[in-house]
Formats: structure tokens, sequence, C-alpha cells
């Protein structure tokens, strides 16, 4: 299994819920966010594809308010949580920069990115 960075543990990330996370990774500063769903975690870059301004309205708040969508805070986009789409707002069609993760007894890693 790739190395990688140790984030959270999974407790700390309510069911239905997005934290954001900001941290030093693979030689940058990596501005990040991720949605809990279940056992599984979404986990994404935090820019906008449309303005690259972060997607955030309040820190950790990066959903609707439905909570079933991620929206940016600029202009109301919307993505779905487990691909990164865009399926409203200027950007419809555009993805979010997928992050890798994986989570190792109940701790959420940072995966390396994998060559294409």
């Amino acid at each position: 299994m790739a190395e990688g960075k140790p984030l959270m543990r999974l407790a700390e990330v309510a069911d239905g819920e997005s934290r954001g996370f900001k941290v030093w990774f693979q030689g940058g500063m990596l501005d990040g966010f991720l949605v809990r769903q279940g056992d599984r975690v979404f986990a994404y870059v935090n820019s906008c594809p449309h303005t690259g301004a972060p997607l955030d309205w309040n820190p950790d708040q990066f959903l609707d308010t439905s909570g079933s969508l991620v929206q940016c805070a600029i202009h109301g986009a919307r993505f779905v949580i487990d691909s990164g789409l865009c399926v409203h707002g200027p950007c419809a069609g555009d993805r979010l920069q997928r992050v890798p993760t994986a989570i190792r007894d109940g701790v959420i890693w940072l995966l390396p990115d994998q060559p294409s």
C-alpha cells in the first residue's frame, strides 16, 4: 500500500458532515476538504473550478442546506459529493480536483498522487 500522511481520525468527522484541512503534503501546502458518508470519505482541493476561490461558507461548511451536495460559497455552484461533478452553476460539467485518501485503522490518510 502506498505511503501517505495521516490526516485525522474518521471519528472526528460526523457522518454527513464536511471538514476542511490545510497540510504540508508532497512538497506544498494542500488546502482541501473532505465529506464523510458512512465509512467512506471523499476529499477534494478547496478550489472552485470556475473562480479558483475557496468553496467553504464558513470553516468546515462545504455542503448545501440539504447536506447532499458540495456548494460554492461565491456563486452557488453545486457538486456531487462522490464524484466532484458540477451539476449546477457556471462550471456545470467541470469537476472538483480529487485528493486520494484511504482509511486505515480508523484514520484518514492522504495518499500520494498516482501516475495516470
